[in-house]
């Protein structure tokens, strides 16, 4: 059986949310839209997101490092959303594995987002119905579209490469190849989900970090007195500029 799936590189993702915005621009306007967001230019933002990149910071001081880590629906291949579903408005589609979601069943009781162990569900507040990452179905499925552009658009979008897409039970694809070569593997495998999206580890870089790089040092030029100053009788900014 056909299992599509994303594959996130965490080594060279940089964190730009090229991925958020190239989904939420080709799902907004297709059939898994509208994406609303709510009180965009407030105190505190929010909306409806098929894929969020988280970004915090390992280690501890001086020797830390940044991590962004994307996370979106895994597609479960035993997702514990679908059986919770009351209307059997969740769904796994048999031909390709994909997990989705029938807004004519859902009533928004967030039963699937309970049950989901990742917190990749939420609740369209203007729909009130329960929203989750498509794998871009409408996309990947368009036959008027050239081969190489049936990718999801955060594929296509991720400017590093670091996101990989294909089928997991296919040895010879890129995705497997990925897993088995780089040591890919599934997010929080102890719920027994089989995540079908898996992450390929960082590699972790060894700095050097010298103590007297650790030390705040004040501008020599200003200890020693010789910041560059205007010649006397230099026009002045309010002098040349009509503000």
């Amino acid at each position: 059986m056909t299992q599509l799936a994303l594959v996130i590189d965490l080594n060279v993702c940089v964190g730009c949310h090229a991925c958020v915005t190239s989904c939420k621009e080709w799902n907004t306007s297709g059939p898994a839209g509208p994406m609303g967001d709510e009180r965009p230019y407030g105190e505190d933002p929010s909306g409806t997101f098929f894929n969020r990149v988280q970004t915090f910071e390992v280690g501890s001081f001086p020797d830390t490092q940044t991590v962004h880590f994307p996370k979106s629906c895994l597609h479960c291949e035993d997702p514990p959303c679908v059986p919770v579903c009351p209307t059997g408005a969740s769904y796994k589609r048999a031909e390709d594995g994909i997990v989705l979601v029938d807004y004519d069943k859902c009533i928004g009781c967030k039963y699937c987002a309970w049950a989901c162990p990742y917190g990749v569900r939420e609740l369209d507040e203007q729909q009130k119905v329960m929203k989750k990452c498509t794998l871009c179905v409408d996309r990947i499925t368009d036959a008027a579209l050239p081969e190489a552009e049936r990718k999801p658009a955060c594929v296509l979008a991720c400017p590093t490469n670091a996101r990989l897409f294909g089928d997991v039970h296919d040895p010879e694809s890129v995705v497997s190849r990925a897993i088995r070569e780089q040591g890919g593997y599934a997010l929080m495998p102890e719920w027994g989900t089989q995540p079908a999206n898996h992450y390929l580890p960082r590699r972790r870089t060894e700095i050097t970090v010298h103590r007297d790089e650790l030390m705040r040092v004040d501008n020599p030029l200003k200890v020693d007195g010789k910041l560059p100053r205007p010649a006397p009788g230099t026009p002045a900014l309010d002098d040349v500029t009509t503000w």
